[in-house]
């Protein structure tokens, strides 16, 4: 009863109080707006969750009890101290930070059973696979923090094969995410892909190091991703530095998982095998506005930038930009546009003039190349869907090739300052556009067979 009157005196006292005051026991008053009801960050360390470090023992059960009990609690630091840290699959929960101290590295696991299997993208298809060695599923709030150091196991990498059927794990892959944060640390793994945001939104990579040698290495693959920032990283790569994908043929046509609003800034590329940058050329999904400034590619197999696709994908790639670019060390070239017969046709593909990918709007300006073979070659795109909207302006350097372009309209060609070219600086087939003046003319790609229409409509199943 006198529990009651006194609960009886504190509402009246604070019905009487002034607006945007409340008063709690003690008489004490606080504004409304100070979050009576949030929830305090917390600071976890894996050490105190039995977390060794000393390379041998697995830690993962350590390090993922501190995950969890971060989570529960509200959210907050989980800190790996200097140390190597052995462990299989560990998952980000909503809400935590992993953050590795200095001298402080997690160490994959060789045993692939210590990798749950979950649905993950693989050339462009979702399959079950293994989950990367640090992955979040569907989590908000998440990060790994450096500046230590995240080291894939070399027996996890390569293609899926009899011995180990399902997809291998990448290293770092947060699936269906909102709001992701990498930063400061650096990386290494092999055959495999390091960074693999997918189905994700408003995700953050600045001042990674990463390296990944051997085939199908990607350093950061973008893969349905929404409103993703790429700044100040250092990507060395046997694969592409950074391939940007949103899937491929009717499954990914019928889902629409665009990946869109991707900025690439201030960092530093190198590739053994493919391009620096690729996008696609898994497109089915829709790629848009995408924009390069302020980057430097050192070393490429083929081109620095790649936009590559195929009839059968169907889709779009549009409102792609680069702008303060040096370019060295490639035996391709500087740019290539291959929308005919890029990478691996589909299972069910996405059939007639609807499979062509619809292409608008490339701008690229302000580049400096050295020792380039070829500046662009923006023919491999089909004649039935020309591209629309084409700008190279003010290249300066030196290059052995010019410009050939096929099925273009507004082309804008201007400023091309670059000398050592052999033969025409522009050959052209089907193009349309400012400063083509005394192009001469080029051979018309050979386009590939029509993807015929199929007996029933693809369904998701």
């Amino acid at each position: 009863m006198e529990h009651n009157r006194f609960a009886r005196r504190l509402f009246l006292k604070a019905a009487a109080a002034p607006a945007g005051l409340a008063l709690i026991p003690g008489g004490l008053a606080q504004t409304s707006n100070q979050g009576a009801n949030a929830k305090p960050k917390i600071t976890l360390n894996v050490r105190d969750f039995g977390a060794t470090g000393d390379g041998t023992t697995k830690d993962t059960v350590a390090i993922q009890q501190g995950l969890d009990r971060c989570a529960v609690l509200g959210g907050g630091d989980v800190l790996v101290p200097a140390g190597n840290y052995l462990t299989g699959a560990i998952a980000l929960r909503s809400n935590t930070i992993l953050r590795l101290e200095k001298d402080a590295s997690i160490l994959g696991s060789p045993d692939f059973a210590d990798y749950p299997v979950t649905q993950v993208r693989w050339e462009g298809k979702w399959i079950q696979g293994r989950a990367g060695l640090i992955y979040a599923i569907g989590a908000s709030d998440i990060g790994v923090v450096g500046p230590g150091k995240i080291v894939g196991n070399a027996a996890l990498g390569g293609r899926p094969n009899a011995q180990n059927p399902l997809r291998h794990p990448a290293l770092i892959e947060p699936i269906a995410c909102k709001g992701v944060r990498l930063e400061g640390f650096s990386t290494e793994y092999r055959l495999m892909w390091s960074v693999h945001p997918t189905d994700c939104e408003d995700v953050t990579c600045s001042n990674l190091t990463i390296r990944s040698t051997g085939g199908n290495g990607d350093g950061i693959d973008i893969d349905s991703c929404k409103r993703v920032r790429i700044d100040g990283c250092d990507i060395s790569t046997g694969d592409d530095c950074i391939a940007i994908k949103s899937g491929r043929g009717a499954e990914a046509y019928a889902l629409l998982q665009t990946t869109e609003d991707v900025v690439i800034t201030n960092c530093t590329f190198a590739d053994s095998i493919f391009a620096c940058i690729g996008i696609g050329s898994e497109t089915s999904g829709g790629i848009r506005n995408v924009r390069i400034e302020r980057c430097k590619f050192t070393r490429a197999q083929t081109f620095a930038i790649y936009i590559k696709t195929r009839t059968g994908r169907g889709a779009f790639i549009e409102d792609i930009s680069a702008s303060d670019l040096d370019v060295s060390g490639t035996t391709g070239g500087f740019l290539r546009i291959n929308a005919l017969s890029s990478g691996l046709q589909d299972e069910v593909p996405v059939p007639g003039d609807e499979g062509i990918p619809t292409l608008r709007n490339f701008k690229f300006s302000n580049v400096r190349v050295k020792d380039c073979p070829q500046l662009a070659d923006a023919t491999g795109i089909h004649s039935r869907k020309p591209l629309d909207g084409f700008s190279l302006t003010n290249v300066t350097g030196n290059c052995t090739k010019g410009i050939t372009m096929a099925n273009i309209r507004n082309a804008e060609i201007r400023d091309i300052n670059v000398t050592g070219v052999s033969g025409e600086m522009i050959g052209v087939n089907n193009v349309t556009g400012s400063g083509l003046e005394g192009a001469g003319a080029i051979a018309a790609p050979k386009l590939p067979d029509p993807v015929p229409l199929a007996a029933k409509p693809y369904q998701l199943r």
